[in-house]
C-alpha cells in the first residue's frame, strides 16, 4: 500500500473516498440526553456536506461507526465516509488508529482502491494522529486469506493522510513515516504467524529472519542443533528432540553507530512453529491454530526490523529459539529430567508446557551476549485468557523501574497489558522433589507460575514477561482488523525499547 501526507485542503481532493473523523460531545446523562457527533474538522465545506446527517440522529459517532455519504455537496470527493471515535473525553491517538483501520476496511471490498483520510485538527496532536493513522491503515489492510485459490486482491493501494497546514509540518512528516514503519513491521509479524507449519518450519523462520535482517541492516546469525549442544541447551533441545524438522536459534543484534555504552536490551521469543503437545498431546478440537505458537518469536522480529528502520541510539540483542513440539518416539516423556544452558535441573511435568523450556534457554543466552535488561514474548499459557479474558494480555516482571517503562510506552502503542503479581508464594508451587524446579505448578494460577518459571532463568537481571496467548490469534471480525494474526506487542515492544 503506498502511504501519502498531504496538506491539501479538504474540499479540493479528488477522491473516490475522503474519510473524516467525529466524536461525540454529549456530556449530559440520563433518559433524555441524546448523541452529539462533532466533525474533527473545520474545513467548512465537509462541515456542511456531513451537516443532514449529523442532525438526523443517524449517526451518533460511536467508535468504530460508519455512515456514507455519496456525492456530498461542495467536495470534489465521490464519497464522504464519516467515522466516530466515539465520547469525546475518551478519544486517543489508539482512536485515530483503530478508526483508520475501519476506514480501509469499510473501502476494501467495495472496490475503492484509493482512500483520502483526514486526520482530525482537533483532540488529538497532529503528529501522535498521523503516525496512529498509518499505522492503523496498514492493520486494517492485512487479510489472512493468503491460500484461498479465489483470493480477490482487494486491498488498498493508496492511502493519503491529510493534515491542515500548521507550522509543526516537519514533525507531523516525521511521525507519519514512522507509522508506516510500524504499521508494515507489525504486518510483517502477522504474515509469519498467519503461515501454516508445513510451509513455516524453524528452518525457513530463520531463512525468513535473516532475510529481514539483510534489508534492513541487521548483524544475524542462525543456528540449529549442532550450536545447541555446544551451548548446552538441554532445555531447548529437549522440546526439539521429538521433531524431525531441526531447530532454529536466531539471533539478531542492532548495534547503532557510535554507541558503545549504556544498556543492551535482551528481546526473547517463544518460536515454537506447531505445538501438538508432545507427548502430552492436545486434543484434536483448534489444534490447527496452534501455528500461532511462533507468535512471540514473530513480534520479537517484527520489532527488530522497526528497531533497524528507526534507528533509536540503544543496543540491541534479539533471541528467537524456533522449533516444533511434537510427539515422536524420541519425544521427552513426562518424568524426564532436562538441565538447562543454566545449569538449573527441570522436571518435565507436562511436555506442553514447552514454551517456558526454549524461554529457559533464550533468556539465558541473551544474559551471555551481554544483555543487561530483558523482555520476552510467548503464547505461553491458556491461563492469561482466563485470568484477563481476550482484552488485556499478561505481564508480569521483577523490576518495578523497567515494567514502568513499558507501561509508559503503552500510552504510545495503545496495546493493553495487565501486570498479574509474582512472589515467594507462587514459586513454591514449581519446587521439584527431584529436581530444581518443575516445568508447571499445577491448575492454580498457570499464568503466574509460568513467569516464576522464566523468572528463574532471568535471575537478577531486569526481566519482563508478556503472555499473548489469548490477543495474538483474533477469532472474530473486527471494523478495524481482520480475524486471524494480531500482531500483538510488536508496538509495544518496540516503544520500550525507544525509551531507552
Amino acid at each position: 500500500m503506498r502511504t501519502e501526507l498531504s496538506f491539501a485542503p479538504l474540499q479540493s481532493l479528488e477522491t473516490e473516498l475522503l474519510a473524516v473523523l467525529a466524536v461525540d460531545t454529549q456530556t449530559a446523562k440520563g433518559p433524555d440526553a441524546k448523541p452529539a457527533p462533532t466533525l474533527l474538522t473545520s474545513d467548512e465545506a465537509v462541515q456542511s456536506a456531513a451537516k443532514t446527517v449529523l442532525e438526523s440522529g443517524e449517526f451518533k459517532a460511536g467508535a468504530n461507526e460508519t455512515v456514507l455519504i455519496h456525492a456530498p455537496a461542495g467536495l470534489t470527493a465521490k464519497r464522504l465516509l464519516l467515522v466516530g471515535l466515539g465520547k469525546q473525553a475518551k478519544a486517543t491517538a489508539n482512536s485515530v488508529r483503530t478508526a483508520a483501520g475501519t476506514a480501509v476496511r469499510y473501502t476494501k471490498p467495495r472496490g475503492i482502491r484509493a482512500l483520502v483520510f483526514a486526520l482530525p485538527d482537533s483532540e488529538i496532536p497532529l503528529h501522535a494522529g498521523a503516525r496512529a493513522a498509518a499505522e492503523g491503515a496498514f492493520v486494517g489492510d492485512f487479510d489472512s486469506d493468503t491460500y484461498r485459490t479465489d483470493r480477490k486482491d482487494q486491498s488498498v493501494q493508496s492511502f493519503t493522510a491529510v493534515a491542515p497546514a500548521a507550522s509543526e509540518k516537519p514533525a507531523i512528516e516525521a511521525a507519519f513515516a514512522e507509522g508506516t514503519i510500524v504499521g508494515e513491521s507489525q504486518n510483517f509479524t502477522r504474515a509469519l504467524v498467519n503461515e501454516p507449519g508445513n510451509v513455516l518450519t524453524p528452518t525457513e523462520f530463520g531463512k525468513r529472519a535473516a532475510t529481514m535482517a539483510e534489508e534492513t541492516g541487521l548483524q544475524w546469525d542462525v543456528y540449529s542443533t549442532d550450536k545447541l549442544r555446544e551451548l548446552k541447551m538441554g532445555a531447548f533441545l529437549s522440546v526439539a528432540q521429538g521433531s524431525a524438522e531441526p531447530p532454529a536459534l536466531i539471533v539478531l543484534r542492532y548495534e547503532p553507530e557510535g554507541v558503545t555504552d549504556g544498556p543492551i536490551l535482551g528481546l526473547v521469543g517463544k518460536g515454537i512453529t506447531f505445538d501438538t503437545g508432545g507427548i502430552s498431546i492436545k486434543p484434536a478440537d483448534n489444534m490447527e491454530k496452534m501455528k500461532y505458537d511462533m507468535a512471540g518469536g514473530a513480534a520479537m522480529l517484527g520489532a527488530m526490523r522497526a528497531i533497524a528502520l528507526l534507528k533509536p541510539r540503544v543496543r540491541v540483542v534479539c533471541i528467537v529459539c524456533a522449533t516444533e513440539n511434537m510427539p515422536d518416539g524420541k519425544a521427552q516423556k513426562p518424568g524426564d529430567v532436562q538441565t538447562a544452558m543454566s545449569g538449573k535441573t527441570i522436571e518435565i511435568i507436562n511436555t506442553d508446557a514447552e514454551g517456558r523450556l526454549v524461554l529457559a534457554d533464550g533468556l539465558a543466552y541473551a544474559k551471555q551476549l551481554g544483555a543487561t535488561h530483558l523482555i520476552d514474548a510467548a503464547t505461553l499459557t491458556g491461563a492469561v485468557a482466563v485470568a484477563l479474558g481476550q482484552i488485556n494480555a499478561g505481564a508480569f516482571s521483577n523490576d518495578d523501574a523497567t515494567f514502568e517503562k513499558f507501561n509508559t510506552a503503552l500510552t504510545t502503542s495503545g496495546e493493553k497489558f495487565w501486570r498479574l503479581p509474582l512472589s515467594d508464594e507462587y514459586a513454591e508451587m514449581i519446587k521439584s522433589d527431584i529436581a530444581d524446579i518443575k516445568n508447571t505448578g499445577g491448575r492454580y494460577g498457570g499464568s503466574i507460575t509460568a513467569a516464576e518459571f522464566l523468572k528463574v532463568f532471568a535471575e537478577d537481571t531486569p526481566w519482563i514477561h508478556l503472555d499473548i496467548a489469548a490477543l495474538a490469534w483474533i477469532d472474530e471480525n473486527k471494523p478495524w482488523i481482520a480475524k486471524g494474526p494480531s500482531g500483538v506487542a510488536v508496538r509495544s515492544i518496540l516503544e520500550w525499547v525507544r525509551s531507552y
